[in-house]
């Protein structure tokens, strides 16, 4: 008996010595895999350098949110850039299905574009060559947005155009549809629409910015049409002078609408709008959102590099095609510094930004 209760001390002591020298690397895979799925993407990457087993873990369960890629559609021949502001990289692609073209809006990885020689409206997707194919329409004043990817049963082209003040004729459009659908509605605030409007689908609506701020949003399920009573942002001074009003963009993020004012080297003004006061809030701080700004088509990240966040990239790229034009919300001030936006000489048609594939490689 004496033996056995030996014996089991030292069993225990063993297995104490053991549980001793056990270190966080000894932690079970599944239990590993719940912490690490959990952290941040900059703490994720701290974790994998660990050690072997945890990089193998930590890798398996990141969740790497990718920036979108400014596309840069050529003056002559099919040869068009993608620059990468992550990797600072650019890449080429021939695209002749493109030519004679100009973007209108991207979502999702998809383009749409317009051939104006003979009225043309299609999708494309550059990474695949997919294209997809709507009925003509005239789209010479107006801008374009759609809801979702054309490969969606929701999807919603919407488009509009002025006829009046107080009048506006609503188009859109499915795919697969034979023709465009087009309606007149009225609204009590005046609302022009131009080319230079701002549109974005947020939580099942198109909003849409005019030229002077007002913002109208139209339900594609209703088919009903309002201009908000909201005050337009405060621009900044002189901002209609020398075509600064090019430098306005329009983004949305987990159902809220931003606006970008930027004018010359003045720091850019970030709005929010607030639905239950019915006004645009200046924004302090993006709390660790990115935003990509563009003439045609703004988006919002979340979950890039730490470098990467509380940032807004505009669609001018500098130093040889190297860095991205940004502004820091933290650090209030321009990368490159002092660098004046000259948006009136830019052509607002010459580049977009979209969502590549993740598994995008065009080297």
């Amino acid at each position: 008996l004496a033996e056995t209760i030996n014996l089991d001390e030292k069993k225990a002591t063993e297995e104490e010595e053991s549980l001793k020298l056990q270190t966080w690397a000894d932690l079970p895979v599944e239990l590993l895999e719940l912490i690490l799925c959990r952290l941040t993407l900059e703490d994720n990457v701290r974790a994998s350098a660990v050690c072997r087993r945890w990089h193998k873990v930590a890798v398996a369960v990141r969740v790497v949110n990718q920036s979108p890629w400014l596309m840069y559609f050529p003056k002559y021949g099919s040869l068009y850039e993608f620059y990468d502001p992550a990797e600072r990289k650019t890449y080429s692609l021939e695209l002749p299905e493109l030519q004679g073209s100009r973007a209108c809006y991207t979502k999702d990885g998809w383009l749409l574009l317009y051939r104006p020689r003979n009225h043309g409206v299609f999708f494309f997707n550059p990474f695949n060559r997919h294209m997809i194919k709507l009925p003509r329409f005239e789209l010479t004043y107006q801008m374009v947005a759609f809801s979702d990817a054309p490969t969606s049963d929701l999807c919603v082209v919407f488009t509009i155009k002025h006829i009046s003040p107080t009048v506006v004729a609503i188009s859109t459009c499915r795919p697969g549809d034979s023709e465009w659908t087009t309606v007149n509605h009225q609204n009590r605030l005046p609302f022009v629409s131009s080319i230079w409007n701002k549109m974005v689908f947020c939580s099942g609506m198109f909003y849409c910015l005019s030229l002077t701020g007002w913002l109208g949003v139209y339900d594609p399920l209703l088919r009903a049409w309002s201009v908000l009573h909201v005050p337009p942002p405060r621009c900044p001074e002189n901002f209609f002078a020398k075509n600064w009003w090019k430098g306005k963009f329009m983004a949305e993020h987990d159902g809220d609408i931003l606006v970008i004012y930027t004018c010359n080297t003045e720091t850019p003004i970030i709005f929010k709008l607030d639905h239950s006061e019915m006004v645009w809030e200046e924004m302090q701080t993006l709390n660790g959102v990115t935003l990509f700004a563009s003439f045609l088509s703004s988006h919002s990240r979340t979950e890039l590099p730490g470098a990467m966040r509380n940032v807004v990239y505009f669609s001018k790229v500098r130093f040889f095609g190297k860095r991205c034009i940004s502004y820091s919300v933290d650090d209030r001030r321009y990368y490159p510094r002092k660098e004046c936006h000259d948006w009136g000489e830019q052509d607002p048609f010459e580049n977009i930004w979209i969502e590549p594939p993740r598994d995008a490689s065009l080297n």
